[in-house]
């Protein structure tokens, strides 16, 4: 499963940052869990919750996203991994016409990816930990984006068991890794 060290909570923000392992989505694998509670109330988590709609189911609960429309990307400096939340700026404005002006928040108040202008950080969050991410055919292992009711103090066994009750969805998103600053 997970090493005591490589289960650590980042406090701030509403959206916390693990690695463990999601036992109903195949034996023994360790993962990178992004939570995304109802109760986060940042711009950017807002957003990231509007997108999962736009997810296609495969198992039951999990939830695939195109690459356009939520990514995710890791970078490790030193012992340190970030993991920063990507949203398509076209994506949001066509698929924010549909709320109600009142509840839109607009992509342009969120900060763009240094990478590629065409997309803004919605997320980043960093922990501590020796776990590198895997890579397979050319591409990293997923980001497990958690969309949850639990409060901001919940933590991977209680979001784990409230996804296998169906309280809980998980929603599968490309990554790619930036080369290691340390």
């Amino acid at each position: 499963m997970t090493k005591d060290d490589d289960i650590q909570q980042i406090p701030e923000g509403s959206a916390e940052l693990w690695i463990g392992a999601v036992p109903s989505l195949g034996p023994g694998g360790r993962d990178v869990f992004l939570g995304l509670g109802s109760h986060a109330d940042e711009p950017g988590a807002r957003l990231a919750r509007f997108l999962l709609d736009r997810g296609h189911e495969g198992e039951e609960g999990v939830f695939y996203l195109l690459p356009e429309d939520l990514a995710a990307r890791y970078e490790r400096t030193g012992d340190r991994l970030a993991v920063t939340l990507l949203a398509r700026r076209d994506v949001l404005a066509h698929s924010l016409r549909a709320c109600p002006e009142e509840e839109r928040v607009l992509p342009g108040a969120l900060p763009s990816d240094p990478l590629d202008a065409d997309r803004v950080v919605l997320l980043r969050r960093e922990l501590t930990t020796g776990f590198v991410p895997v890579e397979q055919g050319g591409e990293f292992q997923p980001v497990l984006l958690v969309d949850h009711t639990a409060g901001s103090e919940a933590g991977p066994e209680e979001l784990t068991a409230l996804f296998e009750e169906g309280e809980a969805g998980i929603a599968v998103l490309n990554t790619e890794l930036l080369p290691d600053r340390a």
